[in-house]
């Protein structure tokens, strides 16, 4: 068990996930203490590796794809000679048909017929047409995707996903995410990069490889980690309990574990934490206004069912979404795909997401129903039989994407000004800034924390490590 020991000039990270873990790195590279606090057994958050039984799985398929050289850097540096390069391939499975995505035209007409193909391009050319005569507000998902791919796109491949995805309805889903998600992909682009074989290098919703780490996507991670605890410590197991302040700066830090809890001090605080529960730990509570508007943020949760199958291959794909309510999970991923050695030898698995809210019934559902459930539907799909599946694992993971309802983002500002008061902490990631990142941004985030913190050094003496 590592010591808590405490000390007024260390630096306290929150949250060992991509983010708290990225900042840790950098600043124990730079020679300053450091104490990175997760609550999970494992650091990673959802960027985490699970190992069963020989077999290896993410809690779902996580890319590294990034157009920042800093970031790439950083990464390739880290891993090494770990990392493999991946081709991606994915469709979407609906109407009991498979369609290629990014979408190609040719799939897409002999898929859904030439009467549907020429409704959504008149759809789109109605749409472009109207943007001429007036913009239109764009306010939900719905709104948005309307506007740049017209109503039978819609209809066909965003509505019953998103909202299978989010759990509300697509107008209550705030066109500031979707926009944010695919910046900058059009139907005319997906058009011309089917048509053309543009790579989509510069869109990196159509980037066609990534690097990924030959034992799954937590070894970015556990190799952090091994480089923090060179010098400092990460807990894990250790959650935070409550967070003290006075005159708008961190006091103190309440943390603890089945084994010990006491109050940590220290000089800067990076939070990578959910932020509307950072808020809620803060003691003193926060003005009313500003407790109201983090009780209002809410996250999406998923439950990963995996089975692993006595066969060397299932797909050929790295994904598959799955967008129709009457299937109950809603994207699958076979990680040897994406490494052979995500499985023992002439074995492979079959990794299966289902989003849920904490509480509800694909949640509550026991671990033997869940798994029934999706051998029965991956067999109705043709991909398994029964008799092949010889193990498998569900993993529930509360807080995995922040929910951005319409709204979301004046509650964002209100909280991002408020605790921008306090003069020695930091929120960043994906649960602190209550942001879409993918891994890259999560990293980056990490890194310009602590970077802030370099910069903040230079004017008091921070403890070094002897």
């Amino acid at each position: 068990m590592k010591n808590l020991t405490d000390s007024e000039n260390q630096i306290l990270i929150l949250g060992g996930g991509l983010t708290g873990l990225s900042a840790g790195y950098v600043l124990t590279g730079s020679g300053f203490r450091v104490k990175v606090f997760e609550r999970d057994d494992a650091v990673g958050g959802l960027s985490k590796t699970i190992i069963h039984n020989g077999f290896r799985f993410d809690l779902g398929g996580h890319r590294f794809f990034t157009k920042d050289n800093k970031v790439n850097d950083f990464v390739k540096s880290l891993m090494d000679e770990e990392l493999i390069e991946v081709a991606r391939k994915s469709k979407i499975y609906m109407r009991n048909r498979y369609f290629d995505y990014p979408l190609k035209p040719v799939n897409a007409i002999f898929g859904m017929g030439l009467p549907t193909t020429l409704k959504i391009i008149s759809d789109y050319g109605l749409e472009k047409i109207k943007k001429l005569i007036k913009e239109p507000d764009n306010i939900s998902l719905e709104d948005w995707v309307v506007g740049n791919f017209g109503r039978k796109m819609f209809d066909i491949y965003f509505k019953e996903y998103s909202e299978k995805v989010w759990g509300i309805n697509c107008d209550r889903i705030s066109s500031e995410w979707v926009e944010q998600r695919i910046r900058g992909l059009s139907l005319a682009k997906a058009v011309k990069n089917a048509f053309f074989k543009v790579n989509g290098k510069d869109v990196p919703t159509l980037a066609d490889r990534f690097l990924y780490p030959q034992l799954g996507i937590g070894r970015i991670s556990d190799r952090l980690r091994e480089e923090i605890d060179r010098h400092n410590d990460v807990f894990t197991g250790t959650g935070v309990k409550c967070i003290n302040h006075s005159d708008y700066r961190i006091e103190g830090i309440e943390v603890g574990n089945p084994l010990h809890s006491g109050v940590i001090h220290g000089r800067e605080i990076i939070s990578s934490i959910p932020m509307n529960k950072l808020v809620l730990m803060l003691n003193p509570s926060p003005p009313e206004d500003i407790l109201d508007a983090a009780l209002k943020l809410k996250f999406r949760d998923i439950v990963i069912v995996t089975v692993m199958i006595d066969r060397e291959r299932v797909t050929d794909q790295t994904w598959i979404y799955v967008p129709e309510k009457k299937i109950p999970f809603g994207r699958i991923h076979e990680p040897t795909n994406w490494s052979r050695k995500m499985a023992p030898e002439g074995k492979t698995l079959i990794v299966t997401e289902f989003f849920s809210f904490k509480g509800d019934g694909i949640w509550n559902e026991n671990d033997e129903r869940l798994v029934a459930v999706t051998v029965e539907n991956l067999e109705k799909l043709g991909f398994i039989k029964k008799h092949e599946v010889i193990d498998s694992a569900v993993v529930r993971v509360p807080g995995a994407y922040p929910l951005f309802e319409v709204g979301y983002k004046e509650l964002c500002d209100k909280l991002y000004d408020y605790l921008s008061r306090f003069g020695n902490l930091h929120i960043a990631g994906r649960g602190g800034m209550f942001r879409y990142y993918n891994m890259d941004h999560a990293i980056e985030s990490g890194i310009k924390a602590a970077e802030k913190i370099l910069i903040k050094a230079d004017s008091y003496q921070l403890s070094a490590i002897s």
